[in-house]
C-alpha cells in the first residue's frame, strides 16, 4: 500500500462545453465512406439487396478451422466449465482460464503468424455464443480481451514491432483490458482527465479508470489518456499499451454487479506510471479514433452472445412449456404463452441472421459495416433482454427462483433469473442504448450533413451558407424524386424469395418503408434544422425503425440461403415470415410515435422534477442508500488502498 500524500494533487479534469464535446466526438469518427454500406443506404431510402444477397459465405478453409475449434471448445465447456460454480463464487477458477489459454481461446482473432488461431469474425462470434452460454462471465472475459483489448487496436493501428512484441503474448498467455471510462467520464470522452505527460523517451500516466473489464486479472492494458499540447507534441487523447504490473499501477477495487458475477471488473489508479513512447498506439490525438474504429467490428461480439442467450431461452421455453400443463393442456398451447414462444423463436432466428450477415461482411471487408455493427449491438442487446424477460414470465414463479433453490428442492436447476440479470448490462456495455441511438443517427444523416450541414451551423459565414445551399439544392433535386416510387410498389419484385411461403411482400415492405423513413428524416431536418440534435426521442425512433428493417432484410436473406442449401429451408422461411410480421407491427407503432408522442410534455415534467416541484411525491418512503458521494473522488495521486490485482498464472 502506498503512503498517503501530504497534499493531494489538484484535479486536472478539463472544462468542456457541450459544443466542444461534440466537436471532439466528431473529429474522432471516420469521416469518409470509401465502401458501400447496406444500412447507410437503407436510411437514405435506397434498399440495396444486392449488397447482402446472395448471402456472403466463408471460405471452405475458414469453415474447417472454425468448426474444428468449436468442437474442442464445446468439449471444454461441457467437461471443465461449471457455470453454477462461477455464479456462486463470483469468480472464474484459475484452472478454467488456464485451460482456455491452452486451448488457444485467447488468440481466436489473432493471426496465426503471431501464435493465434486466426478465426474469422463469423467463427469468433460462434465461439463467444457457445462459451457465453456455458458462462456469460467467460464470454465477457474473452470478448473484452480480443474485441476491445490489446489485440484489436494493434491489429488495425499497431506497428510491426508492437504486433511482434504483444500479439504472441495475447494469443497464449496474457489477458488484456481496455481502459477508457473514468468515475466522471462515460460517453463524453472530451472530459477525460487521465494524463500522459511526455518526459524524455517516456510518457508519465496519472489518473483513475473505472469499470475496467478484465482489469483485475489483466497483464496488458490499453489506456486512453490526454497528452498535453507542448512543443513537439500535438497532444490530445492518445492510446497506450501499459504493462499491468508497472510501478504505480494499482487495482483499488474489484467491482460487484447484479449480473455477470464472475466479471473481473475493477477500478485502476495510475500514479506516475512510466510508459515507453514505443508503446503508444498510433499518433498523439488518435486515441478516440482508435477506440471507435476498434468498436466497428468489436461491437459484434456482444450481439453474438445475445444470439446464444436467445437460443438457450428458446430451448428452455420449448422444454418447459411442453412439460407444464394448465387447464388440461401444455401451457405452450395457450395463446398467451404461445405468443411469447413465437416471439423468442422468430427473434432468435432474426438476431442470428443479423450477426452472421454483419460478421461475414466484416470478414470480406467489401462493405463499410460501422452502422450494421452498431445496429446489431443495439438490436441484439434490446431483444435478448426482452426474450429473457419473456422466458422468466413463461416459467412463472420458477423463473424468479434461483437455480440453486430449484436444485435444493429437487427440480431442474434452470438459471432463468440469472440470464435476465446477466443480459441487463448489454444495454449499457460498449455504448448504452441511448448513446447507440445518437451514434447511429449521426451516421444515418451523414449524407445530409455533408451537403447541408453548413446551412445550420451558426459559426459559418454567409458565403459558406450560400455555397452549402447550392450544393444542397443539387443533392436534393436528385435525391428527393427517388423517394416517391420504387420496386416495393411492384407486385412481382423480389420474387426469388417465394418458395411455398412468400417472403417477397416483406422485402417490398422494407423497400417502401426505407423511402418513408428517409422522407421522415428529411422532413424533420427541414423542420428542426440545427435543433435536430436535441430531438433524441425522434432520432431514437428513426434508428429503431432502421434496425427493424435491417433485421427483416437479414432474416429473409438467411432464410433463402438455408433453403438453397437444403438446410431447414422451409422452417427458416416460416421463422423469417413470423419475424417480419412481428417486426412490421413494431415499425408501424414507431412511425406513429414519430409525430404523436409526449416528448414536449416529458421535457416540462423533467424540468419540474429537477426544479423540486414534485418532491412531495417522494414522501412516505425510506432511502436505504448511504450518504456517500454520487461520484467517487478521482484526484490524481498515489494510491492509498491495497492492490487487489490478481494475475492468472
Amino acid at each position: 500500500m502506498s503512503a498517503v500524500p501530504e497534499t493531494p494533487a489538484a484535479p486536472s479534469r478539463p472544462t468542456v462545453t457541450e459544443r466542444e464535446a461534440r466537436q471532439v466526438a466528431e473529429a474522432a469518427r471516420e469521416q469518409d465512406w470509401r465502401k458501400p454500406s447496406f444500412a447507410k443506404e437503407l436510411f437514405l431510402g435506397r434498399f440495396r439487396p444486392d449488397l447482402i444477397h446472395p448471402h456472403p459465405l466463408p471460405a471452405d478453409e475458414d469453415v474447417r478451422r472454425g468448426e474444428e475449434f468449436l468442437a474442442k471448445l464445446r468439449d471444454f465447456c461441457e467437461t471443465r466449465v461449471d457455470g453454477a460454480l462461477i455464479e456462486r463464487e463470483a469468480r472464474i477458477p484459475d484452472e478454467v482460464i488456464n485451460g482456455l489459454k491452452e486451448l488457444g481461446a485467447l488468440g481466436m482473432k489473432i493471426d496465426i503468424k503471431y501464435g493465434g488461431l486466426g478465426l474469422t469474425q463469423v467463427y469468433y462470434n460462434k465461439a463467444l455464443a457457445l462459451v457465453g452460454s456455458a458462462s456469460p462471465a467467460i464470454g465477457a472475459l474473452l470478448s473484452a480481451h480480443q474485441s476491445i483489448g490489446v489485440p484489436q487496436p494493434l491489429k488495425i493501428f499497431g506497428t510491426r514491432e508492437q504486433k511482434e512484441t504483444f500479439l504472441p503474448r495475447c494469443a497464449r498467455t496474457d489477458i488484456s483490458a481496455f481502459l477508457l471510462t473514468e468515475p466522471d467520464v462515460g460517453s463524453d470522452p472530451a472530459r477525460l482527465a487521465t494524463t500522459a505527460v511526455p518526459e524524455g523517451d517516456d510518457y508519465v500516466l496519472d489518473g483513475v479508470k473505472l469499470w475496467t473489464t478484465n482489469g483485475v486479472v489483466a497483464d496488458l492494458l490499453v489506456v486512453m489518456a490526454r497528452v498535453p499540447r507542448s512543443e513537439g507534441h500535438r497532444g490530445g487523447i492518445t492510446a497506450f499499451v501499459v504493462e499491468a504490473d508497472s510501478e504505480g499501477v494499482t487495482v483499488e477495487n474489484r467491482n460487484a454487479f447484479m449480473g455477470l458475477r464472475g466479471l473481473e471488473n475493477g477500478v485502476t489508479r495510475f500514479h506516475r506510471v512510466r510508459v515507453p513512447a514505443s508503446h503508444r498506439i498510433g499518433e498523439e490525438g488518435q486515441g478516440l479514433k482508435i477506440a471507435l474504429t476498434t468498436l466497428n467490428t468489436g461491437r459484434l461480439s456482444l450481439p453474438a452472445m445475445c444470439v446464444g442467450a436467445g437460443k438457450w431461452c428458446l430451448k428452455i421455453a420449448r422444454e418447459w412449456s411442453a412439460e407444464r400443463e394448465q387447464w388440461g393442456k401444455p401451457v405452450a398451447l395457450h395463446e398467451a404463452v404461445g405468443s411469447k414462444i413465437a416471439f423468442i423463436a422468430a427473434t432468435t432466428f432474426a438476431l442470428e441472421a443479423v450477426v452472421d450477415l454483419s460478421s461475414q461482411m466484416a470478414d470480406e471487408d467489401r462493405n463499410d459495416i460501422r452502422i450494421e455493427a452498431a445496429l446489431a449491438k443495439l438490436y441484439g442487446s434490446e431483444m435478448a433482454w426482452l426474450m429473457a424477460d419473456e422466458l422468466v414470465q413463461i416459467r412463472g414463479g420458477r423463473g424468479f427462483e434461483t437455480a440453486d433453490s430449484l436444485r435444493a428442492r429437487g427440480e431442474r436447476a434452470v438459471p432463468a433469473e440469472q440470464m435476465l440479470r446477466d443480459l441487463r448490462i448489454n444495454r449499457i456495455f460498449e455504448g448504452s442504448t441511448e448513446i447507440m441511438h445518437l451514434l447511429i443517427a449521426r451516421e444515418a444523416v451523414d449524407a445530409h450533413l455533408s451537403v447541408a450541414g453548413d446551412l445550420i451551423d451558426p459559426d459559418k459565414s454567409l458565403g459558406d451558407k450560400a455555397r452549402a445551399g447550392a450544393s444542397a439544392g443539387a443533392f436534393y433535386a436528385r435525391w428527393l424524386p427517388r423517394l416517391v416510387a420504387g420496386p416495393g410498389q411492384l407486385p412481382g419484385s423480389y420474387g426469388e424469395f417465394k418458395h411455398g411461403i412468400d417472403l417477397s411482400p416483406h422485402l417490398r415492405y422494407v423497400e417502401r418503408t426505407s423511402r418513408k423513413l428517409a422522407r421522415s428524416t428529411f422532413y424533420a431536418m427541414s423542420r428542426w434544422q440545427g435543433r435536430m440534435e436535441t430531438k433524441q426521442g425522434f432520432l431514437g425512433r428513426i434508428v429503431d425503425i432502421g434496425a427493424e428493417l435491417f433485421a427483416m432484410s437479414a432474416a429473409c436473406v438467411r432464410a433463402e440461403l438455408l433453403r438453397s442449401r437444403g438446410d431447414h429451408g422451409r422452417e427458416a422461411y416460416q421463422l423469417a415470415d413470423a419475424f417480419c410480421h412481428q417486426a412490421r407491427l413494431r415499425v408501424e407503432e414507431l412511425f406513429g410515435r414519430l409525430w404523436s408522442n409526449t416528448d414536449d410534455l416529458d421535457r416540462k415534467v423533467v424540468k419540474n422534477v429537477l426544479g423540486g416541484s414534485y418532491t412531495w411525491l417522494e414522501d412516505g418512503v425510506i432511502d436505504p442508500s448511504d450518504d456517500g458521494p454520487w461520484i467517487a473522488d478521482a484526484t490524481p495521486g498515489p494510491s492509498t488502498r491495497e492492490n487487489v490485482r490478481r494475475p492468472i498464472r
